[in-house]
């Protein structure tokens, strides 16, 4: 088939929805399908730099990629992302399809506009959409009263998870086909031997619970002797937030937005995984992710993360409670042998569960049932 994959969002920022997008296209294209992302994309440049508080990646984009757009950040859901709005971008949809002939479409958060709104409007082929946040969603009620009909040529409705399906369900109802995020799982990886080291990953968000771990670090530090490695926390914003709590740093390296591979080395490399996250998650894809690198787990017990976690790769502990984070972080690496048998129980989890073929094969069925 020709399936086109639209995202609301820019490349330019990587996110959760973004990655899940482009390892979905790579994993169709090795099953023998023509598959094409539309998206946006906001190159380097003065106006890019006024528009966005961070830097993303602004180099040539890669192959299968259609750009239809620039993007503004946009608060939802408790978070940041960098939505295309762009008037331009609706003809640019509207051509890019006229032009493709996709067999199938596969639209993400579909009811976010500019760009599902308008793939929407236009398509004239089978159309599978996939919900992937959970939580009030308020600004659905506005959305379902301007162009909630559209979702009636909508032919296979996919959630992420049970939380995503039900956050769906409140605004649009019917019945929704959970398929759960995928992951990329590296061929080999270590357990043991690791760096002394923990990892966290989340952009400066309130829901993300950086603040959380970074009360608790200096305990953290002072009874373990490990380093804390922030992936995805812009510097400036750690300085900001460093200035309000005044904890201790000692141990603590800031990298910044990083590449997934070099997430994936860090993780590879790190004898522990944290995310305090307060809520708003729902589907644990930052603890898949650690499981896939055979890295353990000590998160928040929050529905998104506990769908996704098992006791024997994960510690989940009350979110918003340093202390509690701290003792858990300090156990888990206090016992060497017990975190070596949590990062293989993570590993056999995604292996069994979250693979990206078994996903494409999923969404491959579903295509194949719409587009007869």
């Amino acid at each position: 088939m020709k399936i086109g994959i639209i995202v609301p969002f820019s490349w330019s920022y990587p996110g959760g929805v973004i990655e899940h997008a482009e390892n979905q296209a790579h994993a169709l294209r090795l099953r023998g399908h023509e598959v094409k992302i539309v998206m946006g994309h906001d190159p380097a440049g003065r106006l890019t730099r006024a528009l966005h508080p961070r830097s993303g990646r602004h180099g040539d984009l890669p192959a299968g990629i259609i750009p239809v757009g620039r993007s503004v950040v946009v608060p939802a859901n408790g978070s940041l992302p960098n939505i295309v709005l762009s008037p331009r971008s609706i003809t640019r949809v509207r051509r890019a399809l006229d032009e493709e002939r996709f067999d199938v479409l596969h639209l993400h958060e579909p009811m976010t506009p500019a760009i599902c709104v308008a793939a929407l409007s236009f398509a004239q082929c089978a159309i599978a959409a996939t919900w992937h946040a959970a939580g009030h969603l308020g600004w659905m009620r506005g959305a379902r009263r301007t162009w909630g009909f559209l979702t009636e040529r909508i032919d296979a409705r996919i959630a992420v998870s049970r939380m995503a399906a039900e956050s769906a369900r409140r605004w649009l109802g019917n019945v929704y086909e959970i398929i759960p995020n995928g992951v990329v799982i590296p061929e080999h990886v270590r357990v043991d031997g690791r760096e002394h080291r923990v990892v966290f990953i989340g952009r400066h968000e309130a829901r993300k619970g950086l603040p959380i771990l970074l009360r608790a670090w200096p305990e953290i530090r002072r009874r373990s002797g490990a380093r804390l490695r922030l992936i995805g926390t812009d510097p400036l914003q750690y300085r900001l937030i460093h200035s309000r709590l005044r904890f201790d740093e000692d141990g603590i390296d800031v990298l910044g937005i990083v590449s997934s591979a070099e997430r994936d080395r860090e993780l590879a490399g790190a004898k522990l995984f944290v995310s305090p996250a307060l809520g708003g998650e729902s589907f644990g894809m930052v603890l898949v992710e650690a499981f896939a690198q055979a890295t353990p787990v000590v998160a928040s017990n929050i529905p998104g993360f506990a769908e996704v976690a098992v006791p024997g790769a994960a510690t989940l502990v009350p979110p918003g409670e340093a202390k509690a984070l701290a003792d858990a972080v300090v156990t888990v690496l206090a016992d060497e042998a017990q975190r070596v048998l949590m990062g293989a129980a993570g590993r056999a989890l995604v292996e069994q569960r979250y693979a990206w073929g078994d996903v494409a094969r999923r969404l491959e069925a579903v295509y194949q049932r719409i587009a007869g």
